[in-house]
């Protein structure tokens, strides 16, 4: 079992810091999706534009939210912010069947409950899922850092 340093699994990350980060991960999601709606335009295939948009849209999401994750622990939004993602029980890389859950999780916490924490004006705020956490970049385990 690896060394963990104090706090490895429980530094949480500011709200702005996280809320940066989904807003950078968002903005580069919906810049793929234009990118691929635009492409589908210059292809002639203008009736399938909002599908381009949308296939392209999740591709990146998918790609930066499970595979990039999986690798570097962080999205790029998380890298920018200094935060990763580590699971919640000894700061460990994340698997990747949890990661795709996690990324799941993101969809239907974004159309289900951030309407109604917008309209009730809640302080619900999102909670770490599929037994994942995201953390400051310093709180991860001290034997990756030797």
């Amino acid at each position: 079992m690896k060394e963990v340093r104090p706090g490895a699994a429980s530094a949480p990350p500011t709200e702005g810091r996280r809320l940066t980060s989904v807003a950078i991960d968002g903005a580069l999601a919906a810049l793929f999706g234009l990118g691929g709606g635009a492409g589908a335009l210059a292809a002639g295939t203008a009736s399938w534009w909002w599908a381009a948009i949308l296939a392209a849209a999740l591709a990146f999401s998918f790609c930066n939210h499970v595979v990039l994750t999986s690798a570097a622990r962080a999205s790029v939004g998380k890298a920018v912010c200094g935060l990763r993602v580590v699971r919640a029980v000894d700061g460990g890389r994340p698997r990747f069947m949890q990661l795709v859950g996690r990324w799941l999780f993101g969809f239907s916490w974004m159309v289900v409950f951030v309407p109604i924490h917008v309209f009730a004006d809640s302080g619900v705020e999102q909670q770490d899922a599929v037994g994942l956490r995201v953390v400051r970049r310093l709180a991860v385990p001290v034997a990756e850092h030797r």
